[in-house]
């Protein structure tokens, strides 16, 4: 059976793309590239062996002259520069209008909705904010209100902070439920809702990475969904369940780290990973020629190093990333795809803490394909494009 594996590395961009300036964000920025100046080089011979050194130039990391695999830089299509966008157009949906931000906070006609139906008794902060300054600022209006944080970015999230020893984990999800249903009843356009919930460690407020929900607008028709109508299986692993609000999905399980996510990729890779326990409730087994696809998303990049401004932390979260690759390729079949790639970038080196609009890199690996440069490639949709001439 022949499979996928694909594997975001979140915000790993590589430079600006030419309207970055639409998006507040300046021509220099280049994740990739800053890491590895900031690290003088990094260590990654797996990705650089398929050719990641050979699409520009990143200190330490080598050109080969003799790549394993494709490699190439692909442009986006769609107006964003956030993980919805970014992932809905790997799997072949364009979005042509930009979602939604809110500069000054959420309107007030939509926080009394809010407060009314979730019977919170208020909110708190309601304005653009990192997340990790804003809970450490509000928590202990928090404690006294047990109102919980509501902000955003310069992404288009409607994100609920609470301190889970004060509101239960699932109030808050069911909350976050009910700000995704009054979005989209309401012409908001905001493509995510996201579940931040946290506890006081050390003396600390502390985010539980492994606990975060996301909670996305539901795609129209993707990749996802015809493999899914056809037989095959989409093993999510990661936020990519929320990412496609659970579309074309039939098996999924969330993860606490990028560790997590890799070990649970290559169990995927290995066939040991207990399906039966993560399936759908709507997943049938039938006899299909069609394909599978494993789905990764490695989240500490963007949420523990890009949002936070260390650029050391984000280069040895990726070099771990690397040391997985190996193991993958090697317990991949002769039918197997390895594509590896990012959503958009989000450079710990710029000012701000926010997702920044540039291109991303795209590394392909198989046995059954030819090792060559693929070049400019307009379009992530590049992703769902290869995924279908392999699967079918």
């Amino acid at each position: 059976m022949k499979r996928a594996i694909v594997i975001v590395i979140d915000s790993m961009g590589i430079g600006a793309m030419p309207d970055c300036k639409e998006f507040n964000d300046v021509p220099e920025c280049n994740t990739l590239k800053h890491v590895c100046e900031f690290n003088n080089g990094l260590n990654v011979p797996n990705m650089q062996k398929i050719g990641l050194g050979n699409i520009q130039d990143f200190k330490g990391i080598k050109k080969e002259p003799n790549p394993a695999g494709q490699y190439g830089t692909m442009f986006e299509k769609s107006k964003g520069k956030d993980t919805t966008t970014g992932h809905w157009e790997m799997a072949g949906l364009i979005s042509p209008k930009p979602f939604s931000t809110y500069p000054d906070g959420f309107p007030e006609e939509l926080i009394e909705k809010f407060i009314n139906k979730t019977k919170c008794g208020g909110v708190l902060a309601n304005r653009p904010a990192s997340g990790t300054a804003i809970i450490a600022e509000l928590n202990d209006e928090h404690h006294k209100t047990k109102f919980p944080i509501v902000y955003t970015s310069a992404d288009s999230v409607f994100q609920i902070a609470v301190d889970t020893d004060l509101i239960p984990l699932q109030t808050l999800y069911n909350w976050c439920e009910t700000a995704r249903e009054l979005l989209d009843k309401g012409d908001y356009n905001v493509s995510r809702v996201i579940a931040r919930p946290y506890k006081i460690i050390d003396g600390k407020p502390t985010r539980i990475s492994k606990d975060r929900r996301d909670y996305s607008m539901v795609p129209s028709h993707t990749v996802l969904n015809d493999i899914k109508e056809s037989g095959g299986k989409v093993i999510a692993i990661g936020k990519i369940e929320d990412i496609f609000s659970k579309s074309g999905i039939t098996h999924a399980i969330h993860t606490g780290s990028n560790r997590e996510g890799l070990e649970l990729t290559l169990k995927a890779v290995k066939n040991k990973l207990d399906l039966d326990k993560i399936a759908y409730p709507d997943y049938k087994k039938i006899n299909t020629k069609t394909g599978d696809l494993i789905f990764t998303n490695l989240v500490d990049t963007d949420m523990l190093y890009g949002h936070r401004n260390d650029p050391k932390g984000y280069g040895k979260a990726i070099e771990e990333i690397d040391t997985f690759i190996d193991d993958i390729i090697e317990n991949m079949t002769d039918d197997d795809l390895l594509i590896l790639t990012a959503d958009h970038g989000c450079d710990p080196t710029v000012d701000g803490t926010d997702h920044t609009r540039e291109k991303v890199p795209v590394l392909v690996y198989s046995n059954c394909i030819k090792p060559k440069d693929l070049g400019i490639i307009n379009g992530f949709d590049y992703i769902a494009k290869i995924i279908k001439e392999h699967i079918f």
